[in-house]
């Protein structure tokens, strides 16, 4: 069985400038229940790559399950306005609600 944490770790530890194996990493640090490294590799992604607005919403969610309101919240608004500027209107609802239900 293929370890893909490990995997995603050794690509980004060849390719560091790579937002989308950096990205990769994250997902794989989320299923893994690794919080606070996926927000710091998230982090790292959205500020390296014009991301559409998924990324923003991971980043946000693993904000918000680390306690870090004000930072999710800002994530969420960030995102909100990537998803716009693609033309997503249903991830633009998706934020909407997070930043409805956080309290914005």
């Amino acid at each position: 069985m293929i370890d893909r944490l490990a995997a995603m770790r050794a690509m980004v530890e060849k390719q560091p400038n790579n937002p989308l194996a950096r990205f990769g990493l994250a997902n794989e640090l989320l299923k893994a229940g690794h919080h606070a490294e996926a927000a710091d590799a998230l982090g790292t992604y959205l500020a390296s790559y014009d991301d559409e607005g998924n990324g923003w919403l991971r980043y946000a969610d693993v904000l918000y399950t680390l306690g870090r309101t004000d930072d999710a919240r800002d994530a969420a608004k960030k995102g909100r306005d990537a998803a716009g500027r693609y033309g997503h209107g249903g991830m633009v609802q998706e934020f909407d609600g997070r930043l409805d239900e956080w309290g914005e």
